[in-house]
């Protein structure tokens, strides 16, 4: 029994996260102080509003406000960070009545369709212009 008890304590120790800098331990879930270098904040109380918060590890992010024809605030800004590999990530977004659009050139976008598939939906659209429709086959075996 106690051998079963010292083997979960050794592959409890062996388990826990680790992080080694300059030969000692540190714990990696401590939270490292990051210093505000700016932080503007204008709100009219109409869904009017600016924000710019600026942090000393290049956290920057701009958005502005404006009133939405509901009712709501449509938001438009910019937002960025490095990435660990030292590049800056950039996003510009919308939000509005339209929903949320955002540009960057780390989102991924979808590959092209190839010239037969957009052939293929062109033919489909004037059939159904036409009023052809086709029935759905079963599957034979």
């Amino acid at each position: 029994m106690k051998l079963v008890l010292l083997a979960c304590l050794v592959a409890a120790a062996a388990a826990a996260p680790q992080n080694i800098i300059d030969g000692g331990f540190v714990d990696s879930f401590e939270p490292q102080p990051i210093v505000i270098l700016r932080d503007e904040r204008q709100d009219s109380g109409d869904g009017n509003f600016n924000y710019v918060f600026e942090t000393a590890n290049g956290i920057l992010e701009e958005r502005t406000g404006t009133r939405g024809v509901f009712g709501q605030s449509n938001m438009q800004g910019t937002y960025r960070f490095t990435l660990p590999d030292g590049t800056l990530a950039e996003v510009r977004y919308i939000a509005d009545e339209n929903g949320f659009r955002a540009e960057s050139p780390l989102i991924p976008t979808p590959h092209p369709l190839p010239a037969h598939a957009i052939e293929q939906i062109r033919i489909a659209e004037e059939q159904r212009e036409q009023g052809i429709t086709f029935e759905p086959q079963p599957f034979e075996q």
